[in-house]
């Protein structure tokens, strides 16, 4: 049996209905862009796709989980692609697609950066590098991205595993977390990294998700 009928098979006619309607990469994250930020206000959470669906937010891991489920629902892939930092500041998880012999990504964030991709990039790593001048601390400018993993195929997990279990993932987010990782520069280049500009910490600043559920933007 193919993933996708795997997938399928585990799905409520009404899960069906919505996963069948975003049958791209764009009509997935335009999805994903009407959920609200999840902000673990209650203790942190990794949510199946299904567990999204019932909450009704995502943070960015959620939403690729989510982002590659519909992927592989269409016969796709169901590819995330981690980008690891500094330890001052946060990792970020993306959903990879290919179209046309190109990568693109779905994201899920709460800022001005680091979202979707186009299909336009010709590798994962010129896709994960195209992140590094938006990855910077608001305070001080530091640019933090360190690395970034080979895709990490989720079809070398059972779907009932990951797309409609209740319980929480952080044993696949240890996973992804350990999988194979390449750095985007040597010790030198780091320490001579620029700052970023006062005007683009500005930018970093905005956000589109207040956390009482509501848009700010």
């Amino acid at each position: 049996m193919r993933y996708a009928d795997r997938v399928q098979a585990l799905l409520t006619p009404t899960e069906k209905k919505l996963f069948a309607r975003i049958n791209s990469p764009v009509k997935i994250q335009n999805y994903l862009d009407t959920l609200s930020i999840n902000f673990e206000l209650n203790g942190e959470t990794y949510h199946s796709p299904r567990r999204l669906l019932e909450e009704k937010t995502a943070h960015c891991m959620e939403g690729a989980l989510f982002a590659a489920a519909a992927l592989a629902y269409h016969g796709e892939k169901p590819l995330l692609l981690d980008l690891q930092t500094a330890a001052a500041d946060d990792d970020h998880v993306v959903a990879l697609f290919k179209q046309h012999g190109r990568w693109g990504a779905i994201s899920k964030t709460n800022h001005a950066i680091l979202r979707f991709r186009d299909a336009v990039y010709a590798s994962p790593r010129e896709l994960a590098m195209s992140y590094f001048h938006e990855y910077f601390l608001e305070e001080n400018g530091k640019k933090t991205l360190r690395a970034y993993s080979a895709p990490f195929d989720l079809s070398k997990f059972s779907p009932e595993k990951w797309v409609t279990t209740e319980e929480n993932l952080d044993w696949l987010a240890g996973e992804l977390d350990w999988s194979r990782h390449f750095p985007v520069a040597g010790r030198k280049s780091i320490r001579s990294l620029r700052p970023a500009a006062v005007v683009e910490r500005r930018a970093i600043s905005l956000t589109e998700w207040k956390r009482n559920g509501k848009r700010a933007l």
